[in-house]
């Protein structure tokens, strides 16, 4: 729909102008303006045509033009444009609760309009994502028409009076000074100073910022009123942009430091908001200096917009914070995820050995568990009672080197992801498929080693139980609920991936108490603290540093997935939704004891081979749904994007159609 001057929406909004109004009157009728221009199409086209249809309006009247200069005068001088150009977009805290807090209170209360801050206003005026669109459309003799209607002089008590110094240039002046002092308070803080490497802390890009900047400035004000050359300007300009990029390479630095010695989530959040204001320093230089201004300008308004959008947006939130969370915890678990993947057919074979042991063990931890159960505790004492079951034994599985096999995919996730960290490297990505391929190899033999040694394991511990007591492990009622209970026609493959899902979580604690145990350098405390020393000796301190920091990841996952087995359901039961946990080498223990119990008539069952039939489908669904949620942290945390998830796919089932045995059976070893 063509928007002609003479529309009757757009009289009416020009007749409602009114410059003497008061401070909430003005800001209405701005938000009805862009209202108007926006329209009920999401085309940011007619939306430009509209800004040019309210240009022809307002020029095809003299009194009109000037009504509009000096409503437009009123507002910039009682609204204070600098914190929009310097601060807008960017979150004001780090921590999660309160910054969700702010924006709840963004999408579910409504704003007030009588404000003297201009990101206030911006907010109220461009609360959509087509506002950004618009404003990147219009086209260059809209944005000439607009800048010779709107352009004022600067005034004000702190302006430092130079002919032909606009109100915008002064604004932009200012916002640059704002955002160099920020970058430098960030610079200078002990947190990000301390970790910079030494060459960046030597050279000192941050002393001398302010003064560069002071340069430009004063380089610029001179050329403005004749006095200074273009030269000076270039030459002073260049410096500042060198050192931004030093600045911004010196706080790059401390992400060395960071890999090394743990991530902080609040450091990797400063990190990057001191980026993002360099990047807002240069888009400020390029509408001051760069040609056409105009042009740099809406760029800039634009992207303000855009970025509006996500400081408000609380799906923005979540993905951020979890991007950061992605960060801290890949690292630590691709580290640990390295020893679950072989390579090779006696690694191969070790695992087997590996997860043979897990497997007797699991037996064990299978007579323990129905010992709590049989103890008639009520529904939270007995989820407790076997979360510590469970946590010991998977401790103690840990500490004699076995393998449990849904351990494995949730830590070598990120081990393999770390693979794609150089995804424009050619042979990246068939280094990675590589990896994939060791992976289902490492998995199937954990997985055959737990469950071909934990069942039988069951059965023999259940004779021998029997033999010393008379009675087996489980009566004949047990032993009819456990096949039940597992049968694959009941919801044994909803609990199934329910418990990967838990797998997951375990493994991303896991990363965070070994990034924490990093972090703050308790290996260091142990091994060199002089009471701690005193107390266990220099040698004994050196074993313990050396032990836990080996082990505290294997401790925090073993133990929080043991008690979030035990615990969950009992709390998912007290609250009816009656979810419950199906570990594959577990439920293979437990599918023992109940032959044991009901003897070789269980062959005749039908419930048993349903039960049986149901093992490999809930193995298969513990490991795929914890490494597929490792893994799309992991990508997260290296930044791959979807184009780059598509070639992963598609070079995965190529692997797979050429060479199908590859992810079930390693080639034969080298000489």
């Amino acid at each position: 729909m063509s928007i002609t001057p003479s529309s009757p929406a757009l009289a009416a909004l020009l007749l409602a102008m009114d410059p003497d109004a008061d401070p909430v009157r003005r800001h209405l009728w701005l938000i009805a303006l862009f209202d108007w221009i926006r329209g009920e199409s999401q085309a940011g086209e007619e939306a430009a045509s509209r800004v040019a249809a309210f240009l022809d309006a307002v020029e095809a009247s003299p009194e009109t033009t000037v009504r509009l200069q000096v409503w437009w005068r009123t507002l910039i001088d009682s609204v204070d444009g600098t914190t929009l150009l310097s601060d807008y977009g960017f979150a004001s805290r780090n921590a999660f609760v309160s910054e969700l807090i702010e924006r709840l209170h963004y999408k579910l209360l409504p704003t007030s309009p009588e404000t003297s801050d201009a990101s206030e206003l911006f907010a109220l005026a461009m609360p959509g994502a087509q506002d950004a669109q618009w404003l990147a459309a219009l086209p260059e003799p809209t944005l000439l028409r607009l800048g010779r209607l709107l352009s004022a002089p600067a005034s004000g008590p702190n302006v430092q009076v130079t002919p032909g110094l606009t109100y915008w240039q002064n604004t932009l002046l200012e916002a640059i000074t704002f955002c160099t002092s920020q970058i430098r308070a960030a610079g200078f803080s002990p947190e990000i100073r301390l970790r910079m490497s030494t060459p960046a802390l030597e050279a000192s890009p941050f002393h001398s910022l302010a003064s560069d900047f002071d340069a430009v400035r004063d380089a610029w004000l001179a050329q403005l009123d004749d006095s200074g050359t273009a030269g000076n300007v270039v030459q002073a300009t260049e410096r500042f942009r060198a050192q931004l990029d030093a600045c911004r390479h010196a706080a790059a630095s401390v992400y060395t430091h960071l890999d090394a010695h743990g991530i902080s989530v609040d450091l990797v959040f400063r990190l990057r908001q001191l980026r993002e204001r360099v990047l807002r320093i240069r888009a400020l230089l390029d509408c001051l200096l760069g040609e056409p201004a105009h042009l740099h300008t809406a760029q800039l308004v634009s992207h303000l917009a855009s970025v509006g959008q996500n400081q408000r947006s609380v799906r923005a939130l979540f993905s951020n914070s979890t991007s950061l969370l992605a960060a801290k915890v890949a690292e630590r678990s691709s580290e640990t995820g390295e020893h679950y993947i072989t390579r090779t057919r006696s690694e191969y074979r070790t695992m087997l050995g590996q997860a043979a042991g897990g497997g007797a063990l699991t037996a064990v931890t299978t007579f323990l568990k129905f010992t709590v159960m049989a103890l008639g505790l009520s529904a939270f004492w007995y989820g407790f009672w076997s979360g510590v079951v469970y946590a010991a034994s998977f401790v103690v599985i840990q500490l004699l080197h076995f393998t449990l096999a849904t351990k494995q995919p949730a830590m070598t996730a990120p081990a393999m992801a770390a693979k794609l960290k150089d995804f424009s490297d050619a042979t990246a990505l068939q280094d990675f498929i590589d990896e994939v391929t060791h992976l289902v190899r490492s998995q199937v033999a954990a997985v055959l080693g737990n469950v071909v040694v934990v069942f039988p394991a069951a059965v023999l511990l259940s004779l021998g139980i029997f033999l010393l007591s008379g009675r087996p492990m489980i009566d004949a009622k047990e032993a009819d609920h456990v096949l039940q209970s597992l049968t694959l026609l009941g919801p044994s493959l909803l609990f199934a991936a329910f418990t990967g899902v838990l797998l997951f979580a375990s493994s991303i604690l896991a990363g965070w108490a070994e990034n924490w145990f990093v972090l703050h350098r308790l290996d260091s405390a142990i091994r060199y603290n002089p009471g701690v020393t005193r107390r266990l000796g220099t040698a004994r301190a050196n074993r313990w540093a050396h032990f836990m920091r080996h082990n505290v990841s294997g401790f925090a996952s073993n133990i929080s997935l043991g008690f979030m087995l035990g615990l969950l359901p009992a709390i998912f039961g007290f609250v009816g939704l009656g979810l419950e946990v199906r570990h594959v080498t577990l439920s293979a223990g437990q599918l023992g004891a109940a032959c044991a119990s009901l003897g070789w008539e269980v062959l005749r069952s039908p419930a048993l081979w349903w039960a049986i039939a149901s093992v490999p489908f809930i193995g298969a669904l513990n490991l795929g749904v914890s490494f597929y949620l490792a893994f799309r942290v992991a990508l997260q945390a290296h930044s791959v994007s979807g184009l780059g998830r598509v070639r992963i796919r598609r070079a995965v089932l190529e692997r797979l159609r050429q060479a199908p045995l590859s992810f079930l059976w390693p080639a034969r070893d080298g000489p």
